[in-house]
């Protein structure tokens, strides 16, 4: 597959989302963190969820972020999230904070290809870019079947490269640092810990 459309230019840091995974995860959250510390929680904010993702991936100090959307091409945009809309509210879009500017862009799944192959394509060329220092990966690593497939695509990765797989479980070896996802979007969500510690 060409990646020349994803994008021409490279960031240092590329952060790799599968829109859809993590959707489903926010909401469980939701469901399950209203129900323990018995309040509503709103949708999660997508920058500071960023922010948190960069952050457990290494980027310290002003950069440049590139964040990747896959997603189904159904899916119109994320239901737990805000902003939340894939076309009108990431595509082409950005933001920037004192880690620097975050570009993002979304692409949805075609027929001709599986989201997962295609996530796998992007973190491959991303890992293995000259102008890339860092890449962070959130896929749904539920799935055996995508870890499996994650360890084969980075095992041959830079050794200066940084890369980090996001997932809710530990993953056992790899070629790439892990982080609990939960945590980036407990703050997303804005779940203290002290709210779950008096439950």
């Amino acid at each position: 597959m060409n990646n020349s459309n994803i994008t021409e230019k490279w960031s240092e840091n590329v952060i790799i989302v599968d829109g859809d995974y993590v959707d489903s995860v926010a909401f469980n959250l939701i469901v399950n963190f209203e129900r323990m510390i018995g309040r509503h929680i709103p949708e999660a904010d997508l920058a500071h969820w960023l922010d948190c993702i960069a952050l457990d991936g290494g980027v310290k100090g002003e950069s440049e972020t590139s964040v990747i959307f896959i997603h189904d091409k159904e899916k119109e945009g994320m239901k737990n999230f805000r902003p939340s809309k894939y076309e009108e509210d990431m595509n082409g879009k950005a933001f920037r904070d004192n880690l620097g500017e975050f570009t993002m862009s979304s692409f949805p799944v075609e027929k001709v290809v599986s989201k997962g192959d295609f996530i796998i394509d992007i973190a491959k060329t991303a890992a293995n870019h000259k102008d890339v220092k860092r890449v962070m990966i959130i896929a749904d690593c539920d799935d055996g079947t995508m870890v499996d497939y994650l360890r084969h695509a980075l095992k041959d990765a830079d050794d200066e490269k940084r890369i980090t797989v996001f997932a809710m479980q530990p993953i056992a070896g790899g070629n790439f640092r892990q982080e609990i996802l939960g945590y980036s979007l407990m703050s997303a969500l804005g779940i203290k810990s002290e709210e779950i510690k008096a439950n």
